[in-house]
């Protein structure tokens, strides 16, 4: 909960895990605001989500619901029925959307850039439907979006130089990311998360790996790896997990920190290209300063 007031002059609801993160930071430590998430914190993505009643509670108190739009909310159109006055904000307006076979994809917060760009967008929609807060959204805002910045070029720098591009997850939270980051997803074993494949989907996903040759296979923390586990024995690949930021800690911070842990599983799974001497390539030697500058292994920062 952003603001710590008991009476807050601006109640702001937003619908899940990530959008939480994101706008209580815009949010952060403003005098009269409040934020509220309105699923509970193990929730995981929305797919097929039914409002309850506690949830019409939750909204009917609310001055503003911020959601993540693109599809994942298939419930908007009641909860704005139910509560008319509710001023909405969706945050993946203006983002160019990747669709499967006619259907979007609403993943979008696992990209970085893109989860920079809704940030962007609550700010702006927040500063207008709350103008007396205008500066602290933008002013909050703005540092933020320097923590995501020294965390994506982390990441580029991290991903740049990995042995394999190839990756099997089993849900399609990650074609955003894949997209950033010039990865590609050979094959989603489970369209719906949590779901277990079918023993034809499943022989399916063994070829596929087998045919391809992928190494790693990526299931979610939030679900069973059973699936994972039993392709990777068939095949030889290992079992890692890859976070798409739909639980954790309700911090601040919390985004960054699953991000982080997520490039130290990639690098760990695809592997690093060494030079014909065995050191590291010298984009994977460098690192991130805290103030987004770059160092070489030695600590000598590179040439800005």
């Amino acid at each position: 909960m952003a603001g710590g007031t008991s009476a807050a002059e601006t109640r702001i609801v937003t619908s899940f895990y990530p959008i939480y993160i994101a706008t209580l930071n815009v949010a952060r430590d403003i005098p009269g605001v409040e934020v509220v998430n309105m699923t509970r914190p193990l929730t995981g993505c929305l797919h097929d989500y039914q409002l309850t009643p506690g949830d019409l509670v939750i909204l009917s108190k609310a001055d503003i619901f911020i959601v993540n739009g693109a599809g994942m909310e298939s419930f908007m159109d009641k909860a704005v029925g139910q509560v008319p006055r509710l001023k909405l904000i969706q945050a993946s307006d203006g983002i160019a959307l990747i669709s499967t076979a006619g259907v979007v994809n609403p993943h979008v917060w696992v990209s970085v850039t893109a989860h920079m760009q809704q940030v962007e967008t609550i700010a702006a929609g927040l500063a207008k439907l709350d103008p007396d807060h205008a500066a602290l959204y933008r002013k909050n805002a703005s540092a933020y979006l320097a923590k995501l910045d020294t965390l994506r070029a982390a990441m580029h720098a991290g991903l740049r130089s990995v042995k394999t591009r190839a990756i099997v997850t089993f849900h399609e939270a990650f074609p955003y990311f894949a997209r950033e980051f010039g990865l590609t997803v050979a094959a989603v074993v489970e369209r719906e998360p949590g779901s277990e494949p079918s023993a034809r989907e499943l022989a399916q996903a063994i070829t596929l790996v087998r045919q391809t040759g992928v190494k790693a296979i990526f299931a979610e923390p939030q679900y069973s790896a059973k699936a994972a586990e039993t392709i990777a024995r068939e095949t030889g690949a290992t079992v890692h997990r890859l976070d798409p930021v739909v639980t954790g800690p309700m911090t601040p911070d919390a985004y960054i920190a699953i991000m982080q842990s997520n490039l130290r599983t990639l690098e760990e799974a695809l592997g690093r290209q060494m030079t014909d001497d065995g050191r590291r390539t010298t984009d994977d030697r460098r690192r991130t300063t805290d103030d987004g500058r770059q160092t070489t292994d030695d600590g000598r920062r590179t040439t800005e």
